[in-house]
């Protein structure tokens, strides 16, 4: 499994089909936390603006536009900015599979696309990892996602057979099309996901994504990448934002997140297949890493799947 789908997988994206709306007149709509939600839309009609809680850069939106938000930041969407913003829970109901807000009576814009409900307790790393916008005008990225587009408005509309899961499928491809198209074009972030655009770094991080457990050098993670240790520690540092190593310790804690929310292994049994020849050492590095013991986390995670609301 290639590192973008391993992450994803890891992540665990539950799509809900979301009610999408449609405006006309003067309006402002503030979105909060998204409470680990990752937001996918497709602008139908018209055009409005985009505000990202904590991103400098605001976006305009055109008919066609394609943007998502993989963080759960808080944003607003409005025809101005300069306009006096209303809570989103004031105006949208509980969201549900095909719903359709409208705004002023609706005429001059619209919107529609999906949600996604990300499983774990360590979303919020994972998320991290992830750019907070993606934004896709140009034509050609715009086609690459229309069959999927068009497909999932037809599903929810038509309310045929299967059509809630056909409409899961579909959303994930929007998901997935558009984070590959940004990292196909956009290159000039920091961090692992734009260090996948860069092949010999990308060598490397399959690398270790293929054998965690693998007590992994500099020289051998340099050599995979067809570069110098020296030279290889050097751009991935400046490229990811920490050393390799440290990015693979990373990396051994989120798959031990996941074995420890989601099976019933013991710790003497995940230490070693994630590379630690000792309970110690993995708890160690675990601490560091997740701000908690192995079993503290493993307590909260079991805590929190039976107390957590079940997703719209």
């Amino acid at each position: 499994m290639d590192p973008l789908s391993e992450f994803l997988s890891l992540l665990k994206p539950s799509s809900t089909i979301s009610s999408g709306f449609d405006a006309t007149g003067d309006w402002s709509i503030q979105f909060g936390d998204q409470h680990h939600q990752i937001k996918c839309y497709v602008i139908l009609s018209g055009g409005c603006w985009l505000a990202v809680d904590g991103v400098g850069n605001i976006v305009r939106l055109e008919q066609g536009d394609c943007f998502v938000l993989p963080r759960g930041l808080s944003f607003r969407l409005a025809s101005d900015l300069n306009l006096p913003s209303v809570a989103a829970s004031t105006i949208f109901p509980p969201a549900r599979a095909g719903g359709m807000v409208t705004v002023n009576g609706g005429g001059s814009f619209s919107l529609v696309g999906a949600r996604f409900a990300v499983g774990g307790n360590h979303a919020d790393i994972l998320l991290e990892m992830l750019p907070p916008i993606v934004h896709l005008s140009q034509e050609a990225e715009r086609d690459a996602l229309r069959w999927s587009i068009e497909r999932m408005m037809q599903e929810v509309r038509s309310q045929q057979p299967g059509g809630y899961l056909m409409a899961q499928y579909l959303a994930h491809m929007m998901l997935l099309q558009a984070l590959r198209i940004h990292l196909a074009r956009d290159h000039q972030g920091t961090g692992w996901f734009y260090a996948l655009a860069d092949k010999h770094l990308s060598s490397a991080i399959r690398a270790m994504h293929a054998d965690p457990a693998k007590n992994w050098t500099l020289a051998e993670l340099g050599e995979t990448a067809g570069m110098s240790r020296s030279v290889f520690a050097e751009r991935f540092k400046a490229s990811v934002g920490e050393t390799p190593i440290d990015y693979l310790s990373r990396w051994r804690m989120l798959l031990a997140c996941n074995r420890l929310e989601n099976g019933d292994d013991p710790i003497s049994v995940v230490a070693p297949a994630l590379g630690y020849q000792s309970e110690s050492a993995f708890s160690k590095a675990f601490k560091r890493v997740i701000g908690c013991s192995p079993r503290q986390y493993r307590g909260q995670a079991n805590f929190s799947s039976e107390t957590r609301p079940v997703p719209w």
